[in-house]
């Protein structure tokens, strides 16, 4: 008897260490709002009511922290992957081809699937192919085909098109609300571009700034209002994001502006570039002149330079084949100049992920989410997993941890039990039963 009871409980083991069944047991929807370029602490000096409200009918993190690179594309790609940056390979807002010096501005890549399309599935496509209904509304990557397959419906945003008109704001949340009470969408996720580009254009300390979170404020109210006139708040869950915070750029004549051809002569020494760029920049040297491009550039001042090969592994960066073998990252607050300063931006990203002027908001709400709980900071790798679990799929192989925020959740959030829970589980039970053979 006690052999056949060991016996059970060491199949319990086997069996808490397989995947969950993909059958999904009445999950609910799921928004997921990006608001580019909102800085953590952007709601601390305006009045925002419907934020505030946010945080006591739901969940809220300290704050978040991007990956390296602090930028659109790659930000907003590791959210919705759950991959490091080196992994899913969307490495800039640009896309660029160092061997041909192809260059395409950011919002004439958002359709060009060569540039999105390395291997890693997103969210969009693992929930298509799991039976859910999925859109993408202006979202980074959602214009983009995966292994052939495109996101069941997506809207890509044009290229010089105003981000910041409220109306527009409500009548496309309008629009995703539809998608999900008459068209039965599981998942939609909705892009703003503010309030990054009054960051740059204005500085995130001046007041038009300001004038835009009021603005976001209004536009969060107007989402709950929403959610309640097609009565999905019952089923619908919604998390708030960003993609990078904002910093003041230092200008002349205060300091020093970087401009990089003081240091080297960039058009002997370097066949590629990506420079004038706000904090980050990436440099191909000619052959045989990667170290004298490297120690020319270490003696430039505030600036750290790396060589591929030597980055820190907590940057998840160095596997990246795209990434030229020359990195460099400004300190907070300086741009890199090429030749010549022709950098406009007052507020920019891009740079260390450490430094808090780049960490982002969390907000999340609806019937699988607590209510009124503050969490630690946390990667917003850990995103992707969370969202997987409330749509209740399986993942892809990802980067993130569910367990990183598993307490946002109700007792009965998401989807089923952690299968690293259950085995653990088994394994204590089993440790048990042992002693008693």
């Amino acid at each position: 008897m006690k052999l056949e009871l060991y016996l059970l409980i060491t199949a319990a083991l086997c069996a808490a260490g397989r995947p969950a069944s993909p059958e999904r047991t009445g999950a609910n929807k799921l928004l997921l709002i990006s608001f580019d370029g909102f800085r953590w602490d952007y709601d601390q000096d305006v009045d925002t009511p419907n934020l505030d409200q946010l945080v006591r009918d739901g969940v809220k993190a300290k704050y978040i922290t991007p990956p390296m690179i602090t930028m659109t594309s790659p930000s907003h790609f590791t959210t919705i992957t759950g991959r490091w940056v080196e992994d899913h390979g969307v490495v800039h807002n640009m896309m660029f081809n160092a061997t041909t010096n192809l260059k395409v501005p950011h919002k004439q890549t958002l359709s060009r699937s060569e540039w999105w399309d390395n291997g890693v599935l997103p969210l969009w496509i693992t929930a298509q192919n799991q039976g859910l209904k999925t859109a993408s509304f202006y979202y980074p990557g959602g214009g983009a085909n995966y292994s052939g397959q495109a996101v069941n419906r997506a809207l890509v945003e044009e290229s010089g098109y105003p981000d910041d008109n409220e109306t527009e704001w409500q009548q496309n949340i309008d629009t995703v609300m539809s998608w999900f009470s008459e068209e039965h969408f599981d998942l939609v996720t909705l892009y703003y571009g503010e309030p990054d580009n009054v960051g740059h254009a204005k500085g995130p300390d001046h007041e038009d700034r300001k004038k835009i979170i009021r603005q976001i404020d209004r536009t969060i109210g107007y989402l709950r209002h929403a959610i309640s006139r097609h009565q999905l708040s019952d089923s619908l869950n919604v998390i708030l994001t960003s993609d990078h915070g904002m910093t003041t750029i230092k200008k002349r004549p205060q300091v020093d502006e970087i401009i990089l051809n003081k240091y080297l002569n960039l058009l002997q020494l370097a066949s590629f570039e990506i420079l004038d760029y706000g904090g980050f920049g990436i440099l191909t040297p000619k052959p045989g002149k990667e170290l004298e491009v490297y120690d020319l550039l270490s003696k430039a001042p505030n600036l750290t330079v790396y060589r591929k090969d030597q980055l820190p592994e907590s940057f998840r960066l160095a596997k990246s084949e795209r990434l030229p073998p020359i990195l460099i990252m400004a300190d907070l607050g300086f741009n890199l100049n090429s030749r010549f300063i022709v950098y406009v931006n007052k507020g920019d990203h891009g740079f260390h992920n450490g430094y808090m002027d780049m960490k982002t908001i969390f907000r999340a709400f609806g019937p699988d989410f607590r209510r009124n709980f503050v969490s630690e900071p946390f990667d917003s790798i850990h995103i992707y997993p969370l969202m997987c679990r409330l749509l209740q799929i399986h993942p892809e192989p990802n980067n993130g941890s569910e367990t990183v925020t598993q307490d946002l959740l109700l007792l009965h959030g998401g989807s089923q039990r952690p299968a690293v829970s259950l085995a653990l589980s088994a394994a204590s039970l089993l440790l048990y039963i042992s002693t008693l053979l």
